[in-house]
C-alpha cells in the first residue's frame, strides 16, 4: 500500500470515526453550548446546572430537540477531524524521521496546536450554523421564531445577511480554541499512550485507549474551555439593525464577560465540556485505533 492510500484510508477513517463520536456524545454538547449562553451579559440572572438545563431542553423540544444542529456538526467532522488528525501523524512523523529520536511532549503540543487551528479554519463555516442552530433552541423556548430550519437555510441565510465572509465569524476565537483544545488532546493522547505502553501498564489495546483520552480530555477542557465560551458567544451573535453587533472581536468579548458576569464566566460548561470531551475522545480513539488495525494500518 503506498502513502496515497493509506492517507486516504486514515481520512476515511477518521470521517466515520468522527461521525460516530460526535453522534453519540452530541446532546452533552448542545447542553455545553446552552450553559454558555445562559445569562450572557446580564449581572441579575438565576444561576442554572446542567441538570436544570438538561430538563429544561427536554421539555420544551422533546428528545430530538437533543439533536438540533447535529447535521452541521457531522458535516464539520467531515473536514476538521481528518485534517488535524492526520496533519498532526504527519507532522509527527517527519520530525522523528528528521530528529531520529521521540518528540518531547511540547514538541508534540505545538504539532497539535497548528494541525487543529488550520483544520478549524477550513471547517469554521459549518461550526457556526451548528452554534446557530444549538442557540436557537435556547430562542425558540423563550417563545421567539428560531432563526433558521436546517442547514442550508442557515447556510443561505448568513451569506445573504452577513456576507460570504459572515461565515467565518468568530474564526480568531474559533482557532484560539482550536490550537488549545487540540494541543492538550493529540499531545496529551499520544504521550499518555506512550507511556503507558513503555511503561508496562497495559499493553496497546482499549484500556490504554481509554486511559489516555480520559487524561487528553481533562487537559483539553481546562486549557479551552475560556476560549470556548468567548468563540460560543462571538459565533452566535448576528448583526441587527444598523450592522450593529454586541462584541467587536474576541478580545472585547473577553474583556465584557469577565466585567459582567466574573472571572468564572469563562469556565461556564465546564462540566458538561469534559463530560463531553472524555466520551467523545472514549469513542473516536477506541474506534479509530480499531479501524486502523482492522484496516491494516499502523496503531496511531
Amino acid at each position: 500500500m503506498d502513502a496515497g492510500d493509506r492517507d486516504l484510508k486514515k481520512i476515511m477513517l477518521t470521517s466515520v470515526s468522527a461521525m460516530v463520536a460526535e453522534t453519540t456524545t452530541f446532546p452533552i454538547d448542545l447542553l455545553k453550548t446552552r450553559l454558555q449562553l445562559h445569562g450572557e451579559s446580564m449581572q441579575s440572572v438565576r444561576p442554572t446546572s446542567a441538570f436544570r438545563m438538561g430538563f429544561q431542553i427536554a421539555r420544551n423540544d422533546g428528545f430530538l430537540g437533543m439533536y438540533k444542529g447535529l447535521p452541521p456538526a457531522i458535516f464539520r467532522h467531515m473536514f476538521y477531524t481528518p485534517i488535524r488528525i492526520v496533519g498532526y501523524e504527519h507532522l509527527r512523523n517527519t520530525f522523528v524521521q528528521s530528529s531520529d529520536h521521540s518528540l518531547s511532549f511540547y514538541s508534540k503540543a505545538v504539532i497539535g496546536g497548528a494541525s487543529g487551528a488550520i483544520a478549524q479554519v477550513i471547517a469554521s463555516p459549518a461550526d457556526l450554523i451548528k452554534v446557530r442552530m444549538q442557540a436557537d433552541g435556547l430562542i425558540s423556548s423563550q417563545g421567539v421564531q428560531p432563526r433558521y430550519t436546517g442547514l442550508f437555510d442557515a447556510l443561505t441565510k448568513i451569506i445573504h445577511a452577513e456576507g460570504f465572509l459572515g461565515l467565518w465569524k468568530g474564526v480568531s476565537a474559533n482557532v484560539q480554541r482550536a490550537f488549545l483544545v487540540n494541543m492538550g488532546e493529540l499531545a496529551c493522547y499520544d504521550h499518555a499512550k506512550r507511556f503507558i505502553i513503555k511503561n508496562q501498564i497495559c499493553n496497546d489495546n482499549i484500556y490504554a485507549h481509554t486511559l489516555s483520552s480520559i487524561m487528553s480530555g481533562l487537559s483539553a477542557t481546562a486549557l479551552s474551555c475560556p476560549a470556548d465560551v468567548v468563540k460560543t458567544r462571538m459565533m452566535n451573535q448576528a448583526a441587527v439593525e444598523e450592522n450593529k453587533i454586541k462584541y467587536r472581536n474576541s478580545y472585547d468579548c473577553l474583556v465584557r464577560t469577565v466585567k459582567i458576569e466574573g472571572l468564572r464566566a469563562l469556565w461556564k460548561g465546564f462540566l458538561p465540556t469534559w463530560a463531553r470531551l472524555g466520551p467523545w475522545q472514549f469513542v473516536f480513539w477506541v474506534s479509530y485505533e480499531k479501524l486502523r488495525q482492522i484496516s491494516g494500518l499502523h496503531s496511531f
